[in-house]
């Protein structure tokens, strides 16, 4: 089963309007249309926040790129996103906000980290109860759990103060269902891969702009627009990579 990551695509109501020198509406446009040429068949689509740059407007312009993408679009708030404005603009097919989500044998679990008026992430009880709840309800199903804040430090100073602040809760949970194989982010606009325990973990890059990996203070990196795809096997294999998609792709 394929599986397509966007993140932070940054949108804003009026195209055309430059967020930190990229005007996210194009980038986002490249991103899509590489998608389409390379990974023409997936199963789902994955939103992982930060879908307008603070303009509720900008939901329409997500709408309407998305719109047609003929599969479940699957949709998480991230800290610039209004999770009520989101949900209403971006409500019906096929668009999708649960929580969990099943594939044959596997779950897809999408997290709300937001905390109203702050840039760090938390998992309030409530949603940690219902991960819970879901994993232990789909115990025959591997996991893909997915949110929008990095739940483990990424090396900068000034980023990593934006983390999640309760990983260690999320881990506990995490660590009580063997099946769950992987967890993936947004937030960081910079790529992270790495293995803790039989966990995959993943921080993907923006459709828009990224920022420099490891630097001490905020720095908008030359690197291009990317997105994920994640191809989930019936054994519970996860193989996974980040496309970067250049002006001339």
């Amino acid at each position: 089963m394929l599986l397509l990551q966007f993140t932070d695509t940054h949108l804003l109501g009026t195209p055309g309007v430059e967020v930190r020198g990229v005007e996210t509406d194009v980038t986002l446009v490249r991103c899509l249309a590489h998608a389409r040429q390379r990974h023409p068949a997936p199963r789902a689509l994955l939103l992982t926040g930060d879908l307008v740059q603070d303009d509720r407007d900008g939901y329409a312009r997500v709408r309407q790129q998305f719109a047609g993408a003929g599969v479940p679009v699957h949709c998480l708030p991230g800290n610039h996103d209004s999770p009520a404005d989101l949900r209403a603009a971006l409500a019906g097919p096929p668009f999708v906000h649960d929580l969990s989500n099943r594939y044959d044998g596997w779950l897809v679990v999408m997290l709300d980290s937001t905390v109203a008026g702050a840039n760090h992430g938390h998992l309030a009880a409530a949603e940690l109860a219902r991960l819970d709840q879901a994993l232990t309800q789909n115990a025959d199903a591997y996991a893909l759990v997915c949110l929008h804040h990095h739940p483990v430090p990424h090396g900068s100073p000034w980023l990593d103060a934006l983390m999640l602040d309760n990983s260690a809760e999320l881990f506990a949970v995490l660590a009580r269902h063997p099946p769950v194989r992987g967890l993936l982010w947004g937030h960081v606009h910079q790529a992270l891969d790495g293995i803790r325990g039989r966990l995959r973990l993943m921080g993907t890059p923006s459709t828009c702009m990224q920022f420099e990996p490891d630097a001490e203070e905020f720095n908008v990196d030359s690197r291009p627009p990317a997105y994920r795809w994640l191809e989930l096997g019936d054994d519970g294999s996860l193989k996974t990579g980040i496309e970067w998609v250049a002006e001339d792709d």
